[in-house]
Parts: C-alpha cells; sequence; structure tokens
C-alpha cells in the first residue's frame, strides 16, 4: 500500500527545489523525487497534487496571505510556505482528504522540517483558514488545532 504520509514529504521536497529553480520543470523535479521511492509512494497522489498546485498557486498564495495577513508571503519561511501550499490546495481545491488530517500532516512535516515556530505558524494559518471553510460548520464548529488534539490524547 503507497504511504500517504511519505508521498507528501515528496511533493513538499518537490516545491521547496521549485521554488529556488524556477528554471527547472517541476515534472523533472518530481519524477527525480519518485524515482527514489517509487515502490512505496503514492505516485498519483503526488502528480495530482503537484498540477493541481502549480496550476493555482497564485490562489494559493492569495489565501495564504489573506489568511496571515500580517505576514507577506515573501517574508514566510519557504519550507513553512511550501507546506502551507500543500495543505491549502488539499482543503480548498482537494476534497478527498478529511481537513483534519490535511492540518495534521501539515503540522507534522512544519515540526520536522520547519524550525522552531513553524508548526504553531502553519497551524494557526490552517486552522484560521478552516474555520472559515463551510466544513467547519459541518463539523460542528470542532476546533482541530494539532494542540487541541493532543491535549485529548494526554
Amino acid at each position: 500500500m503507497p504511504n500517504r504520509h511519505l508521498s507528501r514529504i515528496i511533493i513538499m521536497q518537490s516545491l521547496y527545489e521549485w521554488d529556488f529553480r524556477h528554471e527547472d520543470k517541476i515534472d523533472d523535479i518530481v519524477k527525480r523525487n519518485v524515482d527514489n521511492f517509487k515502490e512505496d509512494c503514492d505516485k498519483d497522489f503526488i502528480l495530482d497534487n503537484i498540477k493541481g498546485i502549480s496550476k493555482k498557486i497564485d490562489e494559493i498564495d492569495k489565501i495564504i496571505a489573506d489568511s496571515a495577513p500580517e505576514w507577506p508571503i515573501e517574508q514566510i519561511a519557504v519550507i513553512d510556505k511550501t507546506i502551507l501550499r500543500m495543505a491549502v490546495y488539499e482543503l480548498s481545491f482537494n476534497a478527498d482528504v478529511p481537513p483534519k488530517v490535511v492540518i495534521n500532516e501539515a503540522v507534522e512535516l512544519a515540526k520536522t522540517y520547519g524550525g522552531e515556530n513553524s508548526s504553531k505558524f502553519v497551524n494557526g494559518v490552517l486552522g484560521t483558514l478552516f474555520r472559515n471553510d463551510d466544513r467547519y460548520q459541518a463539523e460542528g464548529g470542532e476546533d482541530v488545532t494539532l494542540l487541541e488534539i493532543q491535549k485529548t490524547k494526554k
């Protein structure tokens, strides 16, 4: 069974590299990264997300800017911006994955690959975005922040 977490790491690595090397085609970057883990990753999931993110990157960046107005997009750390782009795409344009899963995955990636406060920042931005989403109301307005999830596990 393909590993979605690994697939998101590959998406993150590919988008991160592409942010620094826009002269390279995103497809070439993704192919190189997928080839390293082709047995364990969900290639279709990766390609669908990369294609969607690259096509809607301006819309995604606008959503991020609206959800974090005190942080201009160019001042957000590249890894945080990359993780947010992935999660915002899944939350806003791809309803296949439950929002709580998307937010949790993004926060976990931020903890692993971001800076000291990355997970809190990513959690805050995505929490703001989700609270303004119809699905939040459909779930009874339940708070989905990782901090709340962790409290219930203790």
